[in-house]
């Protein structure tokens, strides 16, 4: 099932979607500094810890920015919004029709990741 998504949403879209990327890949170095610092382990286990957050998040970054088209916008949008990547004020650019498909397609399957209004504090690790 595909929505399409309003030009001027298509628009806003095409503007976040750099900048929901760069606070993706943010989120990962920041995981991945973490990793690598812990001083419990081996250097080794280290690496292999490392090593499977990567192979990890890069699914995830395959699975939120891969399909860029207008047909998927408003599913990757909802796919942004439960990685926790997606805030409310990201969010209040789009039209009030997308933001509740989004919004009702991230429901689906549980609970969204949180995702800071305040990009400064992004300090995660999960």
């Amino acid at each position: 099932m595909t929505w399409q998504i309003p030009e001027p949403d298509w628009r806003h879209f095409k503007r976040a979607h750099g900048e929901l990327l760069e606070r993706f890949c943010a989120r990962v170095l920041e995981e991945l500094a973490a990793t690598t610092k812990a001083g419990d382990g081996t250097a080794y286990e280290r690496y292999m810890r490392a090593f499977k957050l990567l192979k990890s998040r890069d699914k995830e970054l395959a699975r939120g920015f891969d399909d860029f088209r207008r047909s998927t916008a408003v599913i990757q949008l909802a796919i942004l919004r439960k990685m926790g990547l997606l805030t409310d004020a990201d969010l209040s650019v789009f039209s009030a029709q997308t933001q509740e498909q989004v919004r009702g397609i991230a429901a689906i399957g549980g609970a969204e990741r949180s995702a800071p209004e305040d990009e400064s504090q992004t300090t995660r690790s999960e």
